[in-house]
């Protein structure tokens, strides 16, 4: 069994028991930082790193670029990897596991994927190619499938949990691994689709949610940050980039920072 391969296990058996916490990072550098700071797998934000080549979030991201980082992130870090790859980048779902297939090709072990506000019928098809494909390179690539039922009320609230449910045994059926269900913060629903899904259980960090050992009490096996860390810091840098250019104060720059031997340190043996 490849490295590659024996990561890919691991990774799946990281949702078996616990709660699975994801830092997502959006560049080889914010992902070598996360896995330093003790993180067991480490996940993208399709927004963040859109917006690090100056493209917007939403399968607009060319396909060469997302390949890249990839592969600049699995060179420098030691755990798993799993990326967010929105609807595939196509509606074709040959095109899509042609895609997979090349992130894998550079070290990936697990993606994301969302059905977003189109047809279940399309995602599970994408689902059953990036299977086939996943199989053919020897890695038991770990498929999250992204519902948008609670994030986009494709269902009127008192049939979330129904809806929700229904989605997912059908992306269970194509293959799929995980459920991620952003939005969902209920502590009844978030129970009932534990329970009934058959999958391990995805959530996006909100603030209504509880701390990571009520939600695995919860039934949740993972945790994401999603795009909120890289939105911060975009503010943060917003904020003294502003402030520097309207006086020219040195001295706001120069608080709250990693050391620059902290910072080169983390990339001197990789």
């Amino acid at each position: 069994m490849s490295a590659q391969a024996q990561q890919a296990d691991h990774f799946h058996s990281l949702h078996r028991d616990g709660l699975l916490l994801l830092a997502n990072a959006w560049d080889a550098g914010t992902a070598r930082l996360i896995e330093s700071l003790g993180a067991k797998a480490v996940a993208t934000t399709s927004a963040g790193v859109a917006w690090s080549h100056g493209y917007p979030d939403g399968d607009l991201l060319p396909v060469r670029r997302l390949v890249a980082t990839i592969a600049d992130i699995v060179r420098v870090i030691r755990v798993p990897l799993t990326v967010d790859v929105e609807g595939g980048y196509s509606d074709d779902p040959a095109a899509v596991a042609e895609t997979v297939a090349g992130l894998i090709d550079v070290g990936a072990v697990g993606i994301n994927l969302e059905d977003g506000g189109g047809d279940p019928e399309l995602l599970c098809a994408k689902i059953e190619h990036i299977k086939r494909a996943s199989a053919r390179l020897g890695v038991a690539l770990f498929v999250n499938t992204r519902t948008d039922v609670y994030l986009r009320g494709l269902a009127p609230p008192e049939r979330r949990v129904e809806e929700t449910l229904a989605r997912a045994a059908r992306y269970r059926a194509a293959g799929a691994d995980g459920l991620f269900v952003p939005g969902l913060t209920d502590e009844t629903e978030v129970r009932a689709i534990a329970a009934d899904a058959g999958l391990p259980l995805n959530l996006l960090a909100r603030p209504a949610l509880p701390a990571a050992a009520e939600l695995e009490r919860w039934g949740v096996r993972r945790l994401s940050a999603g795009s909120d860390i890289s939105q911060s810091v975009f503010a943060r840098t917003s904020a003294l980039a502003s402030g520097f250019l309207s006086d020219g104060d040195s001295r706001p720059l120069g608080a709250d920072v990693m050391a620059y031997s902290q910072l080169n340190a983390l990339f001197a043996d990789r």
